[in-house]
C-alpha cells in the first residue's frame, strides 16, 4: 500500500469517512508512527499483526513503501511529533533526509541484520537503536511516546512589560474556557456523545475500543484522577486539545475537565486546610522544550509562565530529572528541570497529592488544575551542560498585582455578561473556531423557547456566517432575528437598531449599497430616539451612512455624515481611540473628492 493512508481496511468504510477518521485520530495523541519499508503488504497477516502490536504504543500508524511519499507526508505535519520505524535497506538513504526535521522525534531501524547497520547509526542521535524483533520496538516506542507527551504540555509566557492587548491567546483562552466549563451543567448525554465520538475514531483499534467500554462502564465508579492517569487515550487527547486550543475536543471533554478540577479542588481543601507559609514545599517537573520555546522563556525571567493543562509534578527530584536528561538526546530540544516552590496558603490554583489515587502508584505525584501560573525566578545551566537547565518557579498568589491585572483584562475581553454555553460560543467565535461555535448555537436554538434568546442566537449565527463570507446565509439569520425583535420589542429598542445595522453591513459587503443605506438609516432613526445625542453608537451609524454614500460616489453626502460621526466621537471617545481615528480618516479621504 504505502501511500500514507490509515491502516484501516478500505473496503469497509467510504473514503470520506476514512479521511475524517485519519484527521480525527491525529487529535488523540501528540505523536504518530510512520513505518517505512518497501516490503509492507497490509493484506499480509504478519504485517497486520505487526500493526496491531504497534498500536499498543501509538494509535496513529502510517505505512509507506516509498521514501519520497513518506517525506512529503512528514512535511505536512505541523502539530504532531513523528516516530519512525524504517527498514535497514531504506534507513541509510532516508535517515540523512529526515533526521534534522523538527517534526521527527525518534527513529527505530527494523531489520534482520543488526551488525550491518549498527555502525552507521552512531552519527544520528535520533536513532534509538537497531531492532530485529517487534516487541522491543514496541517497548521503546511506548517510552518515546510518553516522553513526547511529557514535552508537549501547553504553556504560555508573559513578560513583565507585556502590553495587555498583545497577550498570548492561549494564556487568555485556557483561563476563560476553564471558567466557562465550571459553570456548565453537563448531562449524561454529553458524556455519551463523547464515548460515541471516541468509538467512531477508534473503530479499528481493538485495544482502545476495550478502553472506551471500560471507561463507559466505570466512569462514575472510579475517580476522574484515576481515569486521567490511566494509560489510555484520555490524557494525550486532552493534553493535545488544550495545547492547540481545539474547541471541538475541549467542548466534547468539558464534562471531564469540570469533574477533574472539582476532585483536585476537594482534595486540596482536605489536604491543605489550615496551612501556613511554614508549610511551603517543592515539586519538580522534567521535560524537553523546543529551542524556540526555551529562548522565549529565557527572555522573560521575572515574568510569568502558565501551564495550560492539568500539570503533573513529582515530589521526587530524581524522577523529574530523568525526563529532563532524556530530552537532551534530541538535538531539537533543551532539557529543563522545573523546580517549583509552593506555598499552599497563597496559591491561586488548586493542587493535590494523588499518591494512592493515580493509576501510577509508584510516583509521588502532585497534580495541579488547569492553567496554573508561576513566576520565573531563575534559569541556571546544570553541570556545565548547555542543553540542560534548571528553572526555579514560584506559584503565584491571589495577591499578585500583575496576575490580577491580567485576569481582569481577560475577563473583560471575553464576554463577562454572557454565561455557560452562550459565553463558550462567543469565545470560540473569537478564537476563529466558527464551525464549533455554530454547532453550539444550533443546539441552543433547538433548546430555547424564549423569543428574545432565539433572536440573540440568530444574530450570533449571522455574525459567524458573515465572518465566513457566506453573506446570503448571514442575511437569512439576521432577518430572522429582526423579525422576532419586531414582534417582541418596542419600536425604538436598541436591539432593533443592532439588527438593522448588521443587515446593512452584509449588504455593503455584497456591494448592495442602496440596501445597505436603507438599513443604516433605519438603525440611525432608532438610535436617535433611544440613545443620548453623544452616544458612540450614533457616531457609528453616521459613519456607516457616510460609507454607503461614498460607495455610491455621493461624496458631498458622505462628507456630511462623516463630519457628524467625527463630532460625536470627539465628545464621547478618548482622543486616542481607534474608532475616532477611523472617523477622522474617513472624512479626510473624501474632503477633496
Amino acid at each position: 500500500m504505502g501511500n500514507g493512508q490509515s491502516t484501516t481496511n478500505a473496503s469497509t468504510v467510504s473514503r470520506g469517512a476514512e479521511a475524517r477518521r485519519r484527521i480525527n485520530i491525529q487529535q488523540m495523541q501528540n505523536v504518530l508512527l510512520i513505518w517505512l519499508d518497501s516490503n509492507i503488504d497490509e493484506t499480509n497477516d504478519n504485517c497486520q499483526n505487526t500493526i496491531t502490536k504497534l498500536r499498543c504504543a501509538v494509535n496513529d500508524i502510517n505505512t509507506f513503501t516509498d521514501g519520497d511519499q513518506c517525506l512529503e507526508f512528514i512535511q505536512t505535519m505541523v502539530d504532531n511529533k513523528v516516530c519512525m520505524m524504517i527498514s535497514g535497506s531504506l534507513g541509510q538513504h532516508i535517515v540523512p533526509r529526515v533526521h534534522n526535521m523538527c517534526q521527527v522525534d525518534s527513529i527505530f531501524i527494523f531489520c534482520s541484520n543488526r551488525k550491518q547497520h549498527e555502525q552507521w547509526i552512531t552519527d544520528w542521535p535520533k536513532i534509538k537503536g537497531v531492532f530485529t524483533d517487534i516487541k522491543p520496538i514496541c517497548e521503546a516506542l511506548k517510552d518515546a511516546a510518553h516522553q513526547c507527551e511529557q514535552n508537549a504540555i501547553p504553556m504560555s509566557f508573559v513578560g513583565t512589560n507585556k502590553k495587555l492587548d498583545q497577550l498570548d491567546p492561549s494564556f487568555m483562552y485556557t483561563q476563560i474556557i476553564k471558567e466557562i466549563m465550571l459553570t456548565i451543567t453537563f448531562k449524561q448525554n454529553h458524556i455519551q456523545d463523547y464515548f460515541n465520538y471516541c468509538r467512531d475514531v477508534f473503530a479499528n483499534n481493538g485495544k482502545e475500543l476495550k478502553n472506551i467500554q471500560q471507561l463507559k462502564r466505570g466512569y462514575h465508579k472510579k475517580t476522574p484522577i484515576y481515569w486521567y492517569t490511566c494509560q489510555m487515550f484520555l490524557y494525550p487527547m486532552l493534553n493535545r486539545a488544550l495545547r492547540l486550543m481545539d474547541g471541538d475536543i475541549i467542548t466534547q471533554m468539558g464534562f471531564f475537565i469540570g469533574d477533574l478540577h472539582r476532585q483536585i479542588e476537594q482534595l486540596h481543601k482536605e489536604q491543605y486546610a489550615g496551612t501556613t507559609a511554614a508549610d511551603t514545599f517543592t515539586v519538580y517537573r522534567g521535560q524537553g522544550l523546543s529551542t524556540g520555546d526555551f529562548k522565549k522563556m529565557s527572555k522573560i525571567k521575572g515574568g510569568l509562565i502558565s501551564f495550560n493543562n492539568f500539570l503533573s509534578t513529582s515530589t521526587v527530584r530524581k524522577v523529574s530529572l530523568g525526563f529532563a536528561q532524556n530530552a537532551t538526546i534530541n538535538p531539537d530540544q533543551v532539557g529543563v528541570l522545573f523546580i517549583m516552590k509552593i506555598d499552599p496558603a497563597l496559591s491561586t490554583t488548586p493542587f493535590a497529592s494523588i499518591a494512592g489515587i493515580s493509576d501510577f502508584q509508584k510516583e509521588e505525584e502532585v497534580l495541579f488544575s488547569m492553567h496554573s501560573v508561576f513566576r520565573i525566578q531563575d534559569i541556571k545551566q546544570m553541570g556545565g551542560n548547555n542543553r540542560l537547565y534548571e528553572v526555579n518557579l514560584v506559584l503565584t498568589a491571589d495577591s499578585d498585582p500583575e496576575l490580577n491585572r491580567l485576569t481582569e483584562y481577560i475577563r473583560e475581553e471575553s464576554y463577562p455578561d454572557s454565561e455557560g454555553w452562550y459565553r463558550l460560543g462567543l469565545v470560540l467565535w473569537k478564537m476563529g473556531q466558527f464551525d464549533k461555535a455554530e454547532d453550539i448555537y444550533q443546539v441552543l436554538l433547538d433548546q430555547r423557547r424564549n423569543d428574545r434568546d432565539k433572536a440573540t442566537i440568530y444574530g450570533q449565527l449571522g455574525i459567524i456566517q458573515d465572518d465566513l463570507g457566506k453573506y446570503e446565509e448571514a442575511l437569512r439569520f439576521y432577518e430572522k432575528a429582526l423579525a422576532i425583535r419586531h414582534k417582541t420589542l418596542s419600536p425604538n429598542d436598541p436591539d432593533l437598531a443592532a439588527s438593522y445595522n448588521n443587515i446593512g453591513v452584509v449588504h455593503k459587503q455584497m456591494s448592495n449599497y442602496p440596501e445597505a443605506l436603507s438599513s443604516y438609516e433605519k438603525a440611525l432613526e432608532i438610535r436617535q430616539q433611544s440613545l443620548p445625542p453623544t452616544h458612540p453608537d450614533l457616531a457609528a451609524s453616521y459613519d456607516n451612512i457616510g460609507l454607503a454614500y461614498e460607495n455610491m460616489n455621493n461624496y458631498p453626502k458622505a462628507r456630511i455624515f462623516y463630519k457628524h460621526a467625527m463630532q460625536i466621537g470627539e465628545q464621547s471617545l478618548p482622543s486616542s481611540h481607534p474608532q475616532l481615528q477611523k472617523f477622522r480618516n474617513n472624512l479626510e479621504l473624501v474632503k477633496n473628492k
